[in-house]
C-alpha cells in the first residue's frame, strides 16, 4: 500500500511519507532508556506520594514545605514564587496555600513592602513534617537511588540526547 500511495503522489510525497513514517521502532534502544528512566522516576514518585500521605498530608502540600524552605538566600517565598516553582497557576497556588495554612504547616502573611503579595513560610509544625519526609526521601534515594541513576546514566551517558538534538537543529 505504501508504493502505490509514493508512486500516485510523486517523489516530494515519498520523501514526506518516510519522514513520517520514523517512529519509535528506528530508535529501540532509546525507547527503552527512556521508558526505564520514567518507570524509575514513578517508582520514586509513587513513594514519595504515598509517604506523604502515611505523615498525613498530600503529596502537593510536602512539595510546598519543599519549596518554601528551600528557596535561596534573599527570595522570600511568595504565592507567585510556589505557582512557579510547583509549576502551578497562582489561583491553585493560593488554595494550596489555604489548605496549608489550615492544617497548621504554613503561615501566611502580608510583605510588608507590597501589601498586595503574601509571603509564605513554614510554622514549626511544618518544618517537623518536613524534616521527618526528608529523612524518609532520603532513605528511599540511598536505597533506590542507583537504579535511578543507573537509567539516567543511559540515557546521557552515550551522549545520544545530545547527539540527537544536534541533528534535529540541523
Amino acid at each position: 500500500m505504501k508504493n502505490i500511495v509514493l508512486r500516485y503522489n510523486g517523489p516530494r510525497a515519498a520523501m514526506a511519507m518516510r519522514r513520517r513514517m520514523t517512529g519509535a521502532h528506528e530508535f529501540p534502544e532509546r525507547v527503552k532508556a527512556l521508558a526505564e528512566f520514567r518507570y524509575q522516576l514513578r517508582r520514586f514518585l509513587s513513594f514519595s506520594e504515598e509517604a506523604a500521605e502515611r505523615a498525613g498530608i498530600s503529596a502537593q502540600q510536602y512539595q510546598l514545605l519543599q519549596v518554601v524552605a528551600a528557596a535561596p538566600a534573599g527570595i522570600q517565598a511568595s504565592i507567585s514564587y510556589v505557582a512557579e516553582r510547583m509549576v502551578l497557576r497562582h489561583n491553585s497556588a493560593v488554595e494550596l496555600v489555604g489548605r496549608a495554612e489550615r492544617s497548621g504547616l504554613v503561615r501566611r502573611q502580608e510583605d510588608a513592602a507590597d501589601h498586595r503579595r503574601a509571603l509564605i513560610s513554614l510554622t514549626p509544625e511544618g518544618e517537623a513534617m518536613l524534616g521527618g519526609l526528608v529523612k524518609k526521601h532520603w532513605m528511599e534515594l540511598e536505597s533506590q537511588g542507583p537504579k535511578l541513576m543507573t537509567a539516567l546514566d543511559r540515557l546521557l551517558g552515550d551522549g545520544a540526547l545530545i547527539t540527537q538534538r544536534r541533528s534535529e537543529t540541523q
